[in-house]
């Protein structure tokens, strides 16, 4: 266990605030490209969120106007192109690392879109648990575009389940823009707000989780996740066991005794 807030990363921005960290990738002037080295500082930034402290919400945030560009066409494509296959597959292999991070984390991550968001940047909203976004946001999961197929660090298990086989077969095949209001209105984006307003609202979203039972949060997160394997039986199973845990939190008699008292319950997450 350990306090993050203290994190200085190389390759991306890092901020604690009421504990939400805030996530930035600090290439502004080319949108904001991952390189080899932020996807994996990312992913072992994720790993680390397991055991912070200190941290119980993430917000990805835009930077300079937008989110992530996907790969650097310099740094990572070209580079790609010279290797054999064996580097390849530890490449996507540490790129869907960085998925499977996410979703491990054990805190809710919300994707704060504003700008151009495609590639693995699309896949990075995706793989969040809540995605706003403004107007002007721009995803798209281009792959096909540079060549390469639609099923990139999961998008062929996670987008379907999002905005359905169809909608996401489109997109996966033609790499096309997803606009805005396209989004919201299929599921994708939780919600709209104009781009002066988006980092705020991801804020106060994350604020108000935050002052959830956030141990329940974590129990939640885990069983999005891991029924998606599951039958109707297993799950409702699983959900019974998971339940009984977090009625033996003291956040769960909290409540109760807020409820019996008409007060507003102060969670604490324990």
């Amino acid at each position: 266990m350990g306090a993050m807030a203290g994190l200085k990363p190389e390759h991306f921005l890092w901020e604690v605030v009421d504990r939400v960290a805030v996530v930035r990738l600090n290439r502004p002037e080319r949108k904001n490209p991952l390189t080899f080295e932020s996807y994996a500082e990312l992913r072992d930034t994720f790993r680390a969120l397991v055991y912070a402290t200190d941290v119980d919400v993430v917000v990805i945030a835009p930077n300079g106007g937008n989110f992530c560009s996907g790969g650097d066409v310099h740094d990572i494509i070209g580079p790609l192109v010279g290797m054999e296959m064996k580097e390849l597959l530890a490449f996507t292999r540490m790129t869907g690392d960085l998925v499977k991070a996410m979703i491990g984390c054990g805190k809710p991550i919300i994707a704060a879109v504003d700008g151009v968001c495609v590639g693995a940047g699309a896949i990075m909203a995706m793989a969040s648990d809540l995605r706003l976004a403004s107007p002007g946001a721009k995803c798209a999961f281009l792959f096909t575009r540079v060549g390469l197929a639609g099923c990139d660090m999961g998008a062929c298990a996670m987008l379907p389940r999002i905005i359905g086989q169809g909608r996401a077969a489109e997109l996966l095949y033609t790499g096309r823009v997803m606009r805005a209001e396209e989004g919201e209105r299929w599921g994708f984006w939780n919600a709209l707000h104009a781009a002066e307003e988006l980092e705020a609202a991801a804020m106060t979203l994350a604020r108000a989780l935050a002052a959830g039972p956030v141990f329940a949060h974590g129990i939640t997160k885990t069983q999005l996740n891991q029924e998606w394997n599951m039958g109707l039986e297993q799950a409702i199973e699983a959900e019974a066991q998971a339940q009984a845990i977090c009625m033996q939190t003291r956040d769960f008699e909290r409540a109760y005794r807020a409820f019996v008292a008409k007060e507003t319950p102060v969670f604490r997450g324990d």
